[in-house]
């Protein structure tokens, strides 16, 4: 893959769609990831040129994230959240089970291109600990068997849905529906009762976050 004239097409409307157009640089780099598997340095220069930024304000945004890869991942990139809720139930075995039979370490891939591995601190998902992610899709309330089941399947190019609902896509269609592009899926995710627990229990009690503080109107300055 390479990037083409359709991505630099795609790159001008991103930047199209901010007042400040140097704010369509983080999904401008998930665009270039979907393009070329990684932020390349061709990447990194088409950012800078349509954004009007250098080569070094794009890799320093680019570096200082970990979504952003500056090598290939696999066509379906498995983050194992191995924070402390997950790690104790289960989230270290489950990292162990798939790092063995896969045959790699954090942020490898396998032989085939197929799969590769990322020890993740927290994915924002502790009520279905411990969870996994497939290009970022999620996989709640894991255990060893349904995680080696997963990549398994991955690996042999079946397809597989997230617990939430969508079909997990490869890394480039997921990297260019977090650029901003649609991928026919929008309300095929799904909630459930833990992930609404605290907002059922406030509206049932009538709780509610208090106000904030009043706002001046800005004055206006003169000359």
């Amino acid at each position: 893959m390479a990037l083409t004239e359709q991505t630099r097409a795609d790159a001008v409307e991103l930047a199209g769609r901010y007042p400040q157009s140097r704010s369509a640089l983080l999904p401008m780099l998930h665009l270039v990831q979907s393009a070329e598997g990684q932020v390349t340095p061709a990447g990194i220069a088409l950012c800078a040129e349509v954004l009007d930024l250098t080569t070094a304000e794009v890799a320093a945004v680019a570096t200082f994230y970990t979504m952003y890869k500056r090598h290939k991942v696999g066509r379906y990139h498995v983050g194992v959240c191995t924070n402390t809720l997950c790690a104790v139930l289960g989230g270290d075995a489950i990292w162990d089970a798939l790092s063995q039979r896969l045959g790699v370490g954090h942020d490898e891939v396998t032989a085939d291109g197929a799969i590769s591995l990322e020890r993740i601190e927290c994915q924002a998902a502790c009520t279905h600990a411990p969870v996994m992610t497939a290009n970022w899709e999620f996989l709640d309330d894991m255990d060893v068997a349904r995680a080696l089941e997963v990549v398994e399947k991955l690996q042999a190019g079946e397809e597989v849905f997230s617990t939430r609902g969508p079909r997990i896509g490869t890394y480039e269609e997921i990297e260019r529906q977090l650029a901003g592009f649609d991928d026919g899926l929008y309300g095929e995710g799904r909630t459930d009762e833990k992930m609404t627990a605290g907002l059922s229990y406030a509206q049932q009690h009538g709780m509610a976050a208090p106000a904030g503080p009043e706002r001046s109107p800005l004055a206006k300055t003169e000359g």
